[in-house]
């Protein structure tokens, strides 16, 4: 499964765990600002805002998982499963296949109030990249420099949610994960106080014991509930070292370790990529499961009136700096 953040300090950030058993060999992918996005039921956009993000190219095409614009709007889908409901093609409407949304959002959209412009006429339609590559059922985070939205495409029709929080995980549905948020109200970063009764004696024997109750499995409910509680309260310096470093360990504190959430046939479930986007900058940092050392790719290093895509492989291995 998968957790979204969005991270503000002197800039914004926005990321997310890949939580998968297996990998497509995902790269770092820039699309810059002449590269043709050819869409199935719509026309062509030939000129529009580069982009950079985690996608798997397929045929040439960058099917991103998350991403972020040279004006900073951010985007990321996450799985989705049981909920998603793709529709038929509708008349009148932009009619975009699931892989096509976050190309069709970011190419055209410079924050969420365009977004949430181009969300009007929009239909997600059932229409898989091919016959290896079906739809994959995802709901999506999408973030500028000031807010965030959720969209989801279920039965009931495509739901748009102000996302106050700025995380996104898995099921259920958005609305619930919010309301279940009330179950938790009573954490706090204090120090513990003796509430159950005053006739006894109770003492705080240990630091933290104000967060207990706080979920630690590995759920997409809980995870959403932890990844909120350590981002609402989470405390940083500017510097972008600070702030990439606080990031990765917000999205530490919901990983997967391989061997906790079995998926049969000897697979596991882990944390494939973490990944954590300077909005303001256009630098793309990343982890993988085996390399915890934080690398960068930047945007702006590249040639962005070009028309051909670039990508950079993931650097997988361990990198251990021998200090003797």
């Amino acid at each position: 499964m998968c957790t979204a953040i969005t991270y503000t300090t002197k800039n914004h950030y926005f990321g997310r765990n890949l939580d998968l058993e297996y990998s497509y060999k995902e790269t770092v992918t820039i699309t810059p600002r002449n590269y043709v996005f050819k869409f199935r039921k719509v026309n062509e956009i030939s000129k529009h805002y580069a982009i950079i993000g985690m996608a798997y190219v397929a045929d040439d095409y960058p099917l991103y998982y998350d991403a972020t614009n040279e004006k900073g709007l951010s985007m990321a889908g996450l799985n989705f499963p049981d909920n998603a409901d793709y529709k038929t093609e509708m008349e009148n409407k932009d009619n975009i296949a699931p892989f096509e949304f976050i190309p069709w959002i970011l190419s055209q959209c410079a924050n969420i109030k365009e977004a949430k412009k181009l969300l009007e006429n929009i239909n997600i339609a059932q229409i898989n990249f091919s016959d290896e590559l079906p739809a994959s059922p995802l709901h999506w985070i999408i973030s500028d420099n000031e807010s965030s939205i959720t969209v989801e495409s279920v039965k009931d029709g495509l739901k748009i949610y102000d996302n106050p929080v700025g995380v996104l995980t898995n099921n259920p549905t958005f609305d619930i994960h919010m309301f279940n948020l009330n179950n938790y109200m009573s954490l706090s970063t204090e120090q513990a106080v003796n509430n159950f009764s005053k006739k006894l004696n109770l003492n705080a024997y240990s630091r933290g014991m104000g967060a207990i109750g706080l979920p630690g499995d590995l759920s997409s409910a809980s995870r959403f509930v932890k990844a909120t509680f350590t981002k609402m309260n989470s405390i940083s310096g500017d510097s972008e070292s600070e702030s990439i470093s606080q990031f990765f360990q917000i999205l530490g504190s919901v990983n997967q370790q391989r061997g906790c959430v079995h998926m049969g046939e000897g697979k596991y479930e882990i944390t494939i990529y973490s990944s954590c986007c300077n909005m303001d900058k256009g630098i793309y940092y990343y982890t993988t499961y085996e390399n915890s050392q934080i690398t960068a790719v930047d945007m702006y290093k590249e040639n962005l009136e070009s028309d051909k895509i670039v990508s950079y492989d993931l650097i997988k291995g361990q990198q251990i700096f021998m200090q003797n």
